[in-house]
């Protein structure tokens, strides 16, 4: 108590002090796919799938119901363009855009993790809601929905020249979107040590070492401005400068260092961002997860009980405060009620939790899967010595806040959560506000020496303290084990696997494992495996492959995982099954070393498998694995063959992808201690099986660790190669050459060859003190206290045991109030039963009613245990068989509310009765109605079988005959409301009628109106069959001759609504004129107005035929001639409102003037301002034509210079303004507007809106067959139309680059490109225009090695050409007739052929190379023929079709003959195809899947060699690198095909799409002739 005495005075002796500390990782929101995100792909420019939003969120003052969260730090309401078209600018941007952090980030190659989800957990809304009152204290703000995006660990975007960066160049933050019916609010979140990089080097920086900071803030982006114009939306930003960037996590605008709020937007007005203000910093950052009873905003998430609220108090007894929360982490404190955190609680961390692992996707603060609050479980552990951490919790000090300056960057980190400090008064300069202090709260080892090992030492550093393990012993400090010592692990195995299609669980099975860690051999083994997953997960190694990184055997200047982990970790692996693209997850968490020295380790996984049937084998062999070390992490990736032997089918090779990454804590003080940046781990004699009679699983490995150039030599050492005959409780110690040495392991005796344990507590050499019982284990021994003693500070001396503190029971038990304010006892109240130690008892009963229950150690009532009053209770001590879970009988039974606040019971509630198994009884009766009914398995009404009370029941045990569903029509009668909420009936209303078959009934009738009409089996109505009331209705049962379909104008009249909806008229409305046949009478005229008009067959206005009233209408029989669309002018004009919404004329506007023709008249004048100006014919002002009121005007008619830009409207201009004025000037985001280019011509790509349903279309707008998707990736689109040109151009003629002896060509539109190689490396230096061709469009390309000739094809000019490549060569026509689309092109150089797709026609036609010769190969079977090559040597044709339906590519030999399927399942968009002349493969680059493979000719060895692609069009293949070119990048890239890495790239200064692209050199390569 003393001590609490002195640490209060010594806080109040200060004046008014506060240490406030920026948030930490812990303190963000809870994130990772445990809390059930979503995960962004990785790579460079990556946008999430669509994000729907259960309700409109408002950004600024527009209502948005998706969002997309993309690689570089942003968020938006729309699908983001390609990076390079924002990433490098600052704001505002043309969409909507929430910007924690805008930089070039890439997470390529498993760097980082992107996290993103919507959610309606209470935790989150409440911590939300919190911030909000907070910031902004007037606020009236009940969130009822979240987004959280987090990015964890993502560098930044590098070149593949640049060297690169430091591994710890890493950020993390997070963005939240907290918004309800009316108000969003955005924090923004920046935990210590997150932000190592504030900005990024732009892509095209020409060499220019120029760092753009970090852009942060909002853009509300481009919004509608009159009809066809768009104009800037307001933005807001927070960082300026570098420097601003650094200041987000040392300050905040919440008062709290990194957490930053913003009100972004409103329903019904906002003008721009209102960041939030608190003068100040306040207490400690919040802490994971809120107090649900605090400050709560959302009442319906109460759902547990307050025990007791923990404050300080010096008058109450000493150890009241010696005690979590309700048996939860100390560090979860509740806020003052007020909301006012600047009187607060301190924050405790404790340190060495034992079932709280730390992982990379945090598991602290676990989100529930279902919509139930759960308390908070936030990690106990810290890095270690890095926060204060005693045994017993301290009372908790309220202190004031002043103005406390942020600490300099390179002051000692300070501990999460806040200290109390000494001050000195003569220490505190009150001239200048700033309080000088000493701390005395620095971590020892003099304090904190029980967190080390028993078997470890302690030592002091600058900023704390760390463990480290006594010679003789390996481990990170924390746990040591002794070395050379065999190591055991045990642990459980859950989660749901897919074996195809089947699902099978796994319900904690045991896992148990061997290690030898003299020669790195590691044994698992699993049992109790169903069958079907047994054969399955055989090739999933990577299950046991964590235990043989942990304990491998150590070649020099390497370590295993175990001295970098110890005991408590996470692994979180990621497997990817090829070609199936099964997705398989493992997680694995160290729980710490238990009584016996042994590692346990508790293992998750799910996900897919592929089926592997009975009695497969499986081999793999030995392979090596490099693993990325950064602070705190390990990672590695990596591709695994393996082959499956069946029966049926002989041996049969896959593969899989492992992603994975370990994370743990390691000691931040000791900056001497060297963490390896790479180390390569080397898997051999890898062994696999599953035993059916035991159904055991078993993965046995030998494994060695080693830096990733190891050196040769050590591995023919006995001890390295695991020849040596060392006793398996021995070390190896390898000497000079072969000669090696064996040593008996710490605790074992003995020559090396044979060792034996040696008891130390026996011989009395343990190290166990007074009051503690020595227990021997292999190779060491552990002290235990005797009874009524605990272990010290020092956890090795043993002192009298405290009082105990109050267990979660005894706590429960002491909240309950049995007595109300004035004494009485409160009747009905539930106390639990405490055992002596605290424990609940088994068996718990309700002393009022009498019911009793069996509860596990949690108090949580186990299902099936209760029993009523009387009836012998439940054997609590028998052993779940297993614990069943509740059904859904008994989750509706126990949600249902039976009794109000006060306990007394609620009248009329229905609670389902369930059976003793808990499914719902086949009767169930309302106790307050008294009816009863029968129920399905699911507790559905049965039809036709309630009873009124008193009324024999349905015997519900009679087999159902069966059941008859109910009708469309049942439904449609059923779903109409024919009376109001007050109980009077709702007249008009019409109710179908359904026969005894709940059919509809031939003849409907409405009641109220009197009026009849047929219907069909659908319930619609027949047209022609309404008769109105007293008239003889139509004879349903005659057929129709045949039934007609509605028309467009039956559909159109009977869509205007003329009765509003308390039936008055609507006056005003046009309602269209159909004849007899349902078609657009000729005239058409509005009734109110007396306007009458002329309509085409589609019922649009003839232009010209409108006629006042009163006038003499125009003859609509007189044939059109021809009728004309509206110009230009014309939809101008109409535009133009000159009325307001109240019927006033809207001064200053100004209408254009068209003539008869509905062209714009040459002088256009404003009748308000009366200036005057002449016009073009697009309706553009003629510069210097302008004049004032007065003055006399410029002769328009005037011969003017036509410009070459001058042109009129396209027919895609006329049919998007035709779309617009139809959709009223603002089409919906799903509807379609037609997309053109800036020349007036189609874009190639079409898409419906802001959706992702795109297709290609011709030069007339026609969709191309067979391109629709409906996913993420657009189709890959070629332009029909030539670029527009100015004229005149010079003669194309060949300009090749010199002194080359490897030349890339590449085709780019209007040119055909020449890029030299330099062995491997793309030389930009030397890069040229290899041939201008102004007005084309060059897409395939290839090259004859034995003429030096380029030959190309020519989308414009629809030809196919060639030149040769030589100074001055002009370009040869071969082929310009009966081609439409010709794409891609190949030439055979030893047959002197070559061979060319059209992708119109889907042909695929060869010609000799003079252009004779032509004839079609293949016409049949085609939908999207696009890459074509042919493999001279052994005279095969081989050609992709990217048909969205179903993509394949295909060979042939090279006269047309042997056709067949090479490819057809995991493509997506098959763009472009090469041959490896080395393995002798084909290969092609997917835009769909983003995947480049390869695959011999006969279909077998399958293999990847990147997965992460951006949009590849074209490839070719050299000396051991594919090159590609590609249209996000708009460049070609290079991909090492032994690395799988991106090893170099061009981006032309001209950037628009690449297309095709092949080799040219001065000699013929092998295989190509």
């Amino acid at each position: 108590m003393e001590r609490w005495t002195m640490l209060a005075v010594s806080v109040l002796l200060c004046c008014s002090c506060t240490v406030v500390t920026a948030i930490q990782r812990a303190d963000m929101f809870p994130y990772g796919t445990l809390n059930g995100d979503s995960v962004l792909r990785e790579g460079d420019d990556e946008t999430s799938k669509v994000l729907s939003l259960p309700r409109p969120l408002y950004f600024y003052n527009s209502p948005f119901s998706q969002l997309y969260v993309a690689t570089n730090g942003i968020i938006s309401a729309q699908d983001l363009p390609m990076e390079k078209q924002y990433v490098d600018d600052g704001f505002p941007t043309d969409f909507p855009a929430v910007a924690p952090f805008l930089a070039d980030i890439d997470t390529s190659g498993g760097r980082g993790q992107i996290y993103y989800r919507v959610t309606e957990t209470p935790s989150v809304l409440n911590r939300v809601a919190q911030e909000v009152q907070r910031g902004f204290p007037d606020a009236k703000f009940t969130p009822t929905h979240a987004v959280v995006a987090t990015w964890e660990n993502v560098p930044a975007y590098e070149e593949q020249t640049r060297p690169p960066s430091p591994p710890n160049k890493i950020n993390t933050f997070q963005a939240v979107i907290g918004y309800d019916e009316t108000d969003s609010y955005v924090l923004f979140l920046y935990p210590e040590g997150g932000l190592n990089f504030f900005g990024t080097l732009p892509k095209e920086s020409y060499n220019v070492e120029i760092e753009l900071p970090a852009r942060v803030g909002f853009s509300r982006g481009e919004i509608p401005y009159l009809i066809f114009s768009r104009t800037e939306g307001p933005y807001y930003s927070v960082t300026s400068n570098e420097q601003s960037v650094k200041n987000l996590y040392q300050f905040g605008n919440s008062g709290i260092p990194g957490l930053w709020l913003f009100h972004t937007g409103n329903r019904y007005s906002f003008d721009n961002i209102v960041p939030a203000s608190i003068r100040g910093p306040v207490s400690t950052p919040p802490t994971v997860g809120y107090d649900s009873h605090v400050g709560t905003t959302t009442p319906d998430y109460d759902e547990f009980e307050e025990y007791v609220e923990n404050t300080f108090d010096p008058n109450t007894q000493e150890r009241e405060d010696d005690y979590p929360l309700t048996g939860r982490n100390p560090e979860f404190q509740p806020a003052p009620a007020d909301g006012d955190r600047s009187s607060f609680l301190l924050r405790q961390s404790h340190y060495g939790s034992d079932n709280i692992p730390l992982t990379s996707e945090p598991v602290y603060g676990l989100e529930p899967p279902e919509r139930q609050y759960a308390s908070p479980n936030p990690p106990q552990t810290v890095a270690e010595g890095g926060a204060q951490q005693p045994q017993e919790q301290q009372p908790q000090l309220p202190l004031e806040v002043v103005n406390v300056h942020t600490p300099h960057r390179n002051a000692p980190p300070l501990s999460p959560g806040a200290h109390v400090v000494s001050v000195d008064e003569e220490q505190v300069n009150f001239d200048t506000g700033v309080i000088q202090y000493t701390t005395e709260n620095k971590e020892t080892c003099a304090r904190f020496l029980q967190q080390c090992s028993q078997n470890a030492f302690c030592t002091d550093y600058a900023t704390g303290f760390c463990c480290h393990c006594q010679p003789g012993f390996y481990g990170n400090g924390r746990q040591c084990l002794p070395d050379g010592a065999p190591q055991r692990v045990s642990g459980k195995v859950s989660g749901t696997v897919y074996v195809g299609s089947t699902p099978v669980s796994l319900n904690n099975i045991d896992l148990h494992a061997y290690i030898v860690v003299g020669d790195g051999r590691a044994y698992t083994a699993i049992s109790e495996v169903p069958e079907p997953v047994g054969w399955a997960l055989m090739p999933v190694a990577p299950i046991g492959e964590l235990f043989g990184w942990l304990f491998a055997l150590e070649l020099q200047n390497s370590q295993a995982g175990f001295k970098l982990t110890g005991a408590e970790f996470s692994r979180h692996a990621e497997v990817v099954f090829y070609p199936g693209n099964q997705r398989f997850s493992i997680i694995q968490t160290g729980r710490g070393l238990d009584d016996q020295n042994h590692l346990t380790v508790d293992t998750v996984i799910s996900g897919s498998v592929p089926f592997l049937p009975p009695g497969a084998e499986v081999t793999m062999e030995p392979f090596k694995e490099t693993y990325q070390y950064y602070p705190s992490v390990a990672t590695s990736t990596s591709i695994r063959e393996y082959s499956v032997v069946t029966a049926d089918r002989g041996s049969e090779s896959f593969s899989f992808q492992l992603k994975q990454n370990i994370t743990y804590r390691d000691c931040p003080h000791n900056n001497q201690a060297a963490t390896p940046e790479t180390l390569q781990i080397l898997m051999e004699r890898v062994f696999v099986m599953f035993v059916k009679e035991e159904r055991i699983l078993r993965y046995a490995i030998t494994n060695k660790i080693s830096p990733v150039r190891a050196p040769g030599p050590e591995l023919y050492n006995p001890c390295y190669a695991g020849t040596h005959d060392c006793d398996t409780t021995a070390q190896c110690i390898p000497l000079e050459d072969l000669a090696f040495q064996c040593q008996c392991a710490t605790g074992y005796t003995g020559d090396g060859h044979n060792c034996y344990d040696i008891d130390e507590c026996a011989e009395g050499s343990g190290t166990c003190g007074d009051n503690s019982e020595c227990v021997n284990l292999p190779g060491s021994h552990r002290c235990h206290c005797q009874t009524g003693y605990e272990f010290s500070y020092d956890g090795r001396t043993c002192v009298d045991q405290p009082e105990r503190l109050k267990t979660h029971c005894e706590h429960h038990r002491d909240s309950v109030k049995t007595t109300s304010a004035d004494g009485y006892p409160i009747v009905g109240v539930y106390k639990p039963q405490c055992d002596a130690e605290g424990q609940y008892l088994p068996q718990q009963c309700h002393g009022s009613t009498g019911y009793c229950w069996c509860v596990d150690s949690r108090g949580e009532e186990r299902a099936g245990t209760r029993t009523p009053p009387g009836a012998p209770p439940v054997d609590c001590d028998r052993p779940d068989q297993p614990e069943r879970l509740k059904t859904y009988c008994e989750h509706h039974r126990d949600s249902v509310k039976a009794t109000s606040p006060d306990g007394n019971p609620i009248a009329g509630v229905y609670v389902p009765q369930c059976d003793a198994e808990g499914q719902y009884l086949p009767q169930q009766c309302h106790g307050s109605t008294g009816y009863c009914w029968c129920v399905d398995s699911r507790g559905e009404e049965r039809a036709g079988t309630r009873t009124p009370p008193g009324a024999p029941p349905v015997d519900c045990d009679r087999p159902v005959q069966p059941e008859r569903a109910k009708t469309h029509c049942e439904h449609h009668r059923d779903s109409v409301k024919t009376t109001s909420p007050d109980g009077y009936p709702i007249t008009g209303v019409y109710k179908p009628q359904c026969d005894a078959e709940g059919q509809y009934l031939p003849q409907q009738c409405h009641g109220s109106t009197g009026y009849c009409w047929c219907v069909d089996s659908r319930g619609e109505e027949r047209a022609g069959t309404r008769t109105p009331p007293g008239a003889p209705p139509v004879d349903c049962d005659r057929p129709d001759q045949p039934e007609r379909a509605k028309t467009h104008c039956e559909h159109h009249r009977d869509s205007v609504k003329t009765t509003s909806a308390d039936g008055y008229p609507i006056v005003g409305v046009y309602k269209p004129q159909c004849d007899a046949k349902g078609q657009y009478l000729p005239q058409q005229c509005h009734g109110s107005t007396g306007y009458c008009w002329c309509v085409d067959s589609r019922g649009e206005e003839r232009a010209g035929t409108r006629t006042p009233p009163g006038a003499p209408p125009v003859d609509c029989d007189r044939p059109v001639q021809p009728e004309r669309a509206k110009t230009h002018c014309e939809h101008h004009r109409d535009s133009v409102k000159t009325t307001g919404a109240d019927g006033y004329p809207i001064t200053g506007v100004y209408k254009p003037q068209c003539d008869a023709e509905g062209q714009y008249l040459p002088q256009q004048c404003h009748g308000s301002t009366g200036y005057c100006w002449c016009v073009d014919s697009r309706g553009e002002e003629r510069a210097g034509t302008r004049t004032p009121p007065g003055a006399p005007p410029v002769d328009c008619d005037r011969p003017v210079a036509v410009t070459p830009t001058e042109r009129p409207e396209s027919m895609c201009e006329r049919w998007r303004a035709s779309l617009i004025e139809h959709y009223g000037g603002k089409p919906g985001p799903q509807q379609y507007v037609p997309q053109c280019e800036p020349d007036g011509e189609f874009s190639p790509v079409q898409c419906y809106g802001e959706t992702n349903y795109c297709w290609c279309v011709d030069q007339n707008g026609h969709m191309v067959p067979g391109t629709k998707s409906d996913d993420a990736v657009k189709p890959a689109c070629i332009s029909s139309v030539a670029p527009p040109t100015v004229r005149p151009t010079s003669r194309p003629d060949v300009t090749p680059p010199t002194n080359t002896d490897i030349t890339l060509l590449y085709a780019q539109g209007q040119k055909i490109g020449a890029l030299p190689l330099n062995g491997t490396r793309l030389d930009e230096s030397r890069s040229k225009t290899l041939l201008a061709l102004h007005g084309s469009i060059v897409v395939g390309i290839a090259y004859d090695c034995k003429e030096n000739q380029v030959y190309w094809t020519d989308l414009s000019a629809r030809s196919i050409n060639r030149a040769s490549m030589v100074s001055g060569a002009e370009p040869e026509v071969l082929i310009n007739t009966n081609l439409v689309s010709p794409e891609g092109l190949a030439v055979d150089v030893k047959r002197r052929l070559m061979f060319w797709v059209d992708s119109t026609p889907d042909v695929i036609e060869r010609a000799n190379l003079d252009g004779s010769g032509r004839r079609t190969l293949f016409d049949t079977d085609l939908v999207n023929p696009r890459a074509i090559i042919v493999v001279s040597s052994t005279g095969t044709l081989y050609w992709t079709d990217w048909n969205r339906e179903a993509p394949k590519i295909e060979s042939s030999s090279v006269d047309g003959q042997n056709r067949r399927v090479i490819v057809s399942d995991g493509i997506g968009l098959p763009n472009a195809l090469t041959y490896d002349s080395a393995s002798e493969q084909i290969c092609w680059a997917d835009a769909g899947t983003k995947r480049l493979e390869c695959i011999s000719s006969d279909g077998s060895g399958r293999r990847v060699i990147h997965t992460n692609l951006n949009y590849p069009f074209s490839m070719v293949y050299y000396r051991n690198h594919f090159y590609y070119t590609d249209w996000r990048r708009d460049g070609v890239i290079a991909v090492n095909k032994d690395r799988s890495l991106f090893t170099d790239e061009y981006l032309p200064e001209q950037r628009s799409h690449l297309y095709g692209i092949t080799v040219a050199t001065t000699h013929c390569l092998p295989g190509s002739h």
